[in-house]
């Protein structure tokens, strides 16, 4: 896999992290992110995701990226649906976590959507 540090461009601070977990064998990967509780809702996570995701199928030639949230981090799953991701299904009561069971829900790019969403607009 390949995983990044996310970093505040002005101060230089590390803020969190995203990178993918690559099955080569099929040509797809699981993106993963975190960013820190004081950092979030500015975008940041949005952000890094697009650029690990970009860099996933334009460098590592993947045919899909996939991911998944927790079903009470509505704010994880606006993260995936801003980079294109299609919600695919949801796990239902898939992880415990601190005792409670929690569903997982999760989404799927494939690279032809990606290319699609990112062709370049104007004259030619």
């Amino acid at each position: 896999g390949v995983n990044f540090a996310v970093v505040l461009r002005e101060q230089g601070k590390l803020c969190g992290a995203c990178g993918l977990i690559i099955n080569p064998r099929d040509a797809n990967a699981e993106l993963g992110y975190w960013i820190a509780k004081p950092y979030w809702g500015h975008g940041y996570a949005t952000e890094a995701a697009r650029e690990v995701v970009r860099y996933g199928f334009e460098q590592l030639w993947l045919h899909r990226v996939y991911a998944a949230h927790f079903g009470n981090n509505p704010a994880s799953g606006r993260v995936l649906r801003k980079l294109g991701m299609t919600y695919e299904g949801t796990r239902r009561e898939h992880h415990r976590k601190w005792g409670e069971y929690e569903d997982r829900l999760e989404y799927g790019l494939l690279v032809g959507e990606w290319r699609a969403l990112h062709r370049p607009t104007g004259p030619t």
